[in-house]
């Protein structure tokens, strides 16, 4: 359940464009103006790629980054699972 407000003025020509677009789409205007917006916002986060550090920040982001990978028992059990492509069948 929606229980936060969100509101904002538009030109009649963007509201009857946005309304038009929902319409091809079955949606309402809020439905359709909500998902555009969550699109939106997070492919901006997910473009973050930028980010500044300091000098020892940045060796300390380094020596992370060139550091072997430490244990995965996670990763080890998926690995050692046989791809089912790989398995032979019971009926060859």
């Amino acid at each position: 359940m929606r229980d936060s407000a969100i509101n904002l003025r538009a030109r009649p020509e963007q509201r009857d464009l946005i309304d038009q677009a929902a319409r091809l789409l079955g949606k309402n205007r809020s439905d359709f103006m909500l998902e555009a917006a969550c699109d939106k916002a997070q492919a901006v986060l997910l473009d973050q790629v930028f980010f500044n550090l300091d000098a020892v920040k940045f060796r300390q982001f380094i020596k992370l980054l060139d550091a072997p990978p430490g244990p995965n028992p996670g990763l080890e059990r998926l690995m050692a699972v046989k791809a089912p492509w790989g398995r032979k069948s019971a009926k060859a």
